[in-house]
């Protein structure tokens, strides 16, 4: 497929970008700073200026592309991850500002130039609990995609607007829109650096509710949602399928979730429910803590 994937340059985006890559797919990166990596084009734009999104996603992906003079090649797929990352980092208007406002110009543009698959980031912050003021539970456990988005901050105020923006969309173009509330992003170098720091101490995981995923299971959950037809508009949590700390289910909700209604789960199954993407998506996460780590936090 012939992708244009914004934000690539990021830490969730460059390595779903390598893992596409991987998969055979062209890339064009659209960023504010350029992805070294062999066989990524990059285009500077800025998502916030209507007009250089409709420029990107209606050019030339790469110097190749004029060489059989048939005219600019359509984009078969748009992946949006371009925003601010999270809470703290601008003022909150600019940062509501930004990530809305982008999201639109990018879908908009999308959709009005015929490309009818938009996969578009969106996040465990949606759900209220990751930025709240003190400590916020779940309705229940685990999460999945039905549970209530009411969140007190700009950048989760912004994600949950973008939703609302791209199923109006889907519902206008009848395209297939999907989004994925991914939760922690967890790179391969940080279960060595940061996982014994987890284990020791749990609590500083309940802000993102024991759950993580890993950047190379994110790639791949971006390559299901770009090769399954026909779902209109969807939300999808991305996660591993196991907690983030050497805990069993049982004993995180005795110390953390007292009074939470509990349906079903595993012993060592994560409270940020992937079942929808792995029924509807064929997703198959691969990579865990366990793989580098002892349940004591020591290296293997």
């Amino acid at each position: 497929m012939r992708i244009l994937f914004t934000g690539g340059s990021g830490k969730a985006g460059r390595h779903a970008v390598a893992y596409l890559l991987d998969k055979g797919h062209r890339v064009l990166n659209v960023d504010q700073t350029p992805l070294d990596h062999p066989g990524v084009d990059n285009r500077i734009a800025d998502i916030t200026n209507a007009g250089q999104m409709f420029d990107v996603i209606a050019s030339y992906a790469g110097f190749d592309e004029l060489e059989p003079g048939t005219g600019v090649p359509r984009f078969d797929a748009v992946v949006h991850f371009a925003a601010i990352p999270r809470l703290l980092l601008t003022a909150d208007n600019e940062c509501y500002r930004i990530n809305t406002l982008g999201t639109y110009n990018v879908i908009d543009a999308a959709v009005k130039l015929g490309v009818r698959k938009i996969i578009f980031a969106s996040s465990e912050t949606t759900y209220g609990v990751c930025f709240a003021d003190g400590e916020r539970k779940p309705d229940y456990l685990p999460i999945d995609e039905e549970h209530p988005v009411v969140p007190e901050d700009s950048y989760a105020m912004s994600k949950v607007v973008n939703e609302v923006t791209a199923r109006s969309f889907q519902r206008r173009s009848g395209f297939d829109i999907y989004g994925i509330r991914i939760n922690n992003v967890i790179e391969p170098h940080e279960y060595v650096q940061n996982f014994p720091a987890y284990i020791a101490e749990p609590s500083q995981r309940r802000r993102n509710i024991f759950a993580y995923i890993d950047a190379r299971d994110l790639g791949h959950m971006v390559d299901q949602c770009l090769v399954t037809d026909g779902l209109g508009f969807q939300i999808f949590n991305a996660s591993n399928d196991d907690h983030s700390v050497g805990l069993s289910s049982a004993e995180l909700i005795d110390r953390y979730y007292q009074g939470v209604p509990v349906r079903q789960i595993g012993e060592r199954q994560t409270f940020y429910s992937n079942e929808k993407a792995k029924k509807m998506l064929g997703f198959n996460p691969r990579y865990n803590w366990r793989m580098y780590l002892d349940d004591n936090g020591a290296v293997k």
